[in-house]
């Protein structure tokens, strides 16, 4: 169990679920708040931003290895710097989100990308960090992050299995117990069949932590199965709409979906329960639908009992469906007339009354 602000993070809990803002905010403080404020209506748990200089994430470079060339990218030709730098949430921001965020009752925290930050957010006391998958191999950053003791959320995007085994020691051996492993598809929006959710099963086992997904899929579905294999955090991208022109809109969840999107992660969570045969208390009233045995024709004293005047039917008030056969062959006691609940104890063995 691990505990983030006022929430527990557990199997026996409905999944901690994070509103990440990013570069959403467009540059507009405005915005920001206004992002807060849908996620907290929509019954998210946390909203998480984004720490770092510009100049301590890339360098301000026109030179090929810093521009972006792949067709299939949102941000295809753009230079490094220039995404960091648009994308850029203003340090004074932050503590005025946070306490919007409070205020709202959100657990606010955010990724912190180099030594600096760590110290900034730090001196915010968030109550916890969050690594980025591609600063998993930022070994020196993990470790700053540890010494906190604070819980760490580590997203697993591109990392091979040494690579995640060597952050989790760097947290460990730094001083943090309480690590969140995610899983990630570091594409942007991310293929389904890229997702793997069953390592999940896996990265639990091998390394002994909590786990849960940084979700960067089109839609809710994904996220939504991630509970049924061990998920107890799931990261969203959100926004106003994903045509908006925001860095990280086209891939994020629109603010008239995340309603619907909390509500679908809890129904999931609440479904999967737990090893359960026969009814549940809902269910009990339920039984009353089932079968029983009942008078079909008019049976008069003395009468033998046959297939032909008692049927198995709805509802399960008259007798047991198990002591059909038992009854065939005998004599009834008395008139019985249709719709009328069969009695052992109106029957005989023989005729003789």
């Amino acid at each position: 169990m691990i505990r983030i602000g006022d929430k527990i993070i557990s199997k026996k809990k409905p999944p901690f679920l994070i509103a990440e803002i990013s570069a959403n905010h467009k540059g507009s403080f405005k915005r920001a708040i206004n992002l807060v404020r849908l996620a907290a209506r929509a019954g998210f748990d946390a909203i998480k931003l984004q720490t770092y200089d510009p100049n301590l994430i890339t360098l301000n470079s026109k030179k090929r290895d810093f521009l972006i060339s792949d067709k299939k990218s949102i941000w295809n030709k753009k230079r490094l710097y220039d995404l960091y730098k648009k994308g850029y949430t203003p340090k004074a921001w932050h503590k005025k989100i946070f306490l919007e965020a409070k205020k709202l009752k959100l657990v606010a925290f955010s990724t912190p990308f180099d030594l600096s930050s760590v110290k900034f957010l730090k001196k915010l006391k968030v109550p916890c960090f969050k690594i980025s998958s591609f600063e998993i191999t930022y070994l020196d950053l993990i470790k700053e992050c540890a010494k906190t003791k604070k819980p760490l959320i580590i997203s697993t995007g591109l990392a091979s299995f040494k690579e995640i085994k060597d952050a989790v020691h760097a947290a460990r051996s730094s001083g943090c117990k309480k690590i969140i492993l995610l899983k990630c598809s570091s594409n942007y929006p991310a293929n389904p069949e890229d997702i793997n959710l069953e390592t999940l099963i896996d990265l639990k086992k091998k390394f002994k932590t909590e786990v849960g997904l940084s979700d960067h899929t089109l839609g809710s579905e994904i996220a939504i199965s991630s509970i049924n294999f061990g998920a107890c955090v799931i990261e969203k991208h959100i926004t106003i709409k994903n045509n908006d022109g925001a860095l990280d809109s086209k891939f994020a969840l629109e603010s008239k979906k995340m309603k619907s999107f909390v509500q679908s992660i809890k129904n999931t969570y609440l479904a999967k329960g737990k090893i359960k045969y026969g009814p549940t208390k809902n269910e009990i009233k339920s039984l009353k639908f089932r079968r029983s045995i009942y008078v079909s024709k008019f049976i008069n004293k003395g009468e033998k009992i046959t297939k032909d005047n008692v049927l198995v039917v709805r509802p399960s008030l008259g007798l047991e469906i198990k002591k059909f056969s038992k009854i065939i062959g005998l004599y009834s006691k008395k008139n019985l007339r249709i719709g009328d609940r069969i009695q052992i104890s109106d029957l005989a063995k023989r005729r003789s009354f």
